[in-house]
């Protein structure tokens, strides 16, 4: 009787308390291992944002570097056109000729570039966009602007340009912001630090350098982080010489 007693199965009770510690320890495994691949889903969207965010600072630090001085027959579309430097400098835009371009590169040619913030397509925040032209030389600059006229809402005579627009082929810099502005660097003069201005007024030298901010929409993601970015204006030629395309 002993012997049969000892040679007995697992009773119920024993296969339901097996079978919850098994349950339970399947959980807690499930668990770390959902845990852990959030974890590295979470670390490789960050990693990718990172080197998106990479990437498009190096695209905007090389087009303000590739930057070209450029007299554009502005007006020439109205029939009274003059020789005026071709830069438009705003809080939410800024235009300007470039030797390096986004799709070739610095081999693609010269181009006009519009950095510019616009509504997101879903209507949260703002978004940084980017266009790109060819640069045939100043008759086709010219028929961008426009001569000097004052502005209404500043006061002050600025080149004439049409808003930009999001087209085929622009390329989004920033989604999902909170806000953004551009600035631009005026030189130091006897008597005056350098200081930045939200508005480009001055026709009679280039800016030194074009600062970007934004702020990035509270609780969204976003795959443009860097909150400032500076470029460098190398410029040894007043406006009244400029390059010219080959």
């Amino acid at each position: 009787m002993r012997r049969r007693r000892r040679e007995r199965g697992m009773t119920l009770i024993e296969v339901l308390i097996a079978v919850s510690l098994a349950g339970l320890l399947a959980a807690g495994l499930a668990g770390s291992l959902g845990q852990g691949i959030r974890t590295m889903e979470s670390s490789d969207r960050r990693i990718a944002a990172a080197r998106r965010n990479a990437g498009v600072q190096r695209l905007m630090e090389q087009q303000v570097a590739g930057f070209l001085p450029v007299m554009a027959k502005c007006g020439i579309a109205a029939g009274r056109q003059g020789d005026y430097p071709f830069f438009d400098g705003r809080p939410n835009v800024a235009r300007f000729v470039t030797a390096y371009s986004l799709l070739g590169a610095a081999r693609g040619g010269p181009r006009i570039v519009e950095w510019f913030f616009a509504p997101s397509e879903d209507g949260k925040g703002i978004r940084l966009l980017l266009n790109e032209m060819p640069y045939a030389g100043p008759h086709m600059a010219g028929a961008m602007c426009m001569p000097p006229a004052r502005d209404p809402f500043t006061g002050v005579e600025l080149l004439g340009f049409a808003p930009p627009q999001p087209r085929p082929g622009t390329f989004v810099i920033a989604d999902r912001l909170e806000g953004g502005a551009l600035f631009y660097l005026e030189a130091a003069r006897e008597g005056r630090p350098q200081r930045w201005v939200s508005l480009w007024t001055r026709r009679n030298e280039w800016p030194a350098a074009i600062r970007l901010e934004s702020r990035t929409l509270a609780g969204e993601g976003s795959a443009f982080s860097p909150v400032t970015f500076i470029g460098r204006i190398h410029v040894d030629m007043p406006p009244g010489e400029q390059f010219a395309p080959r």
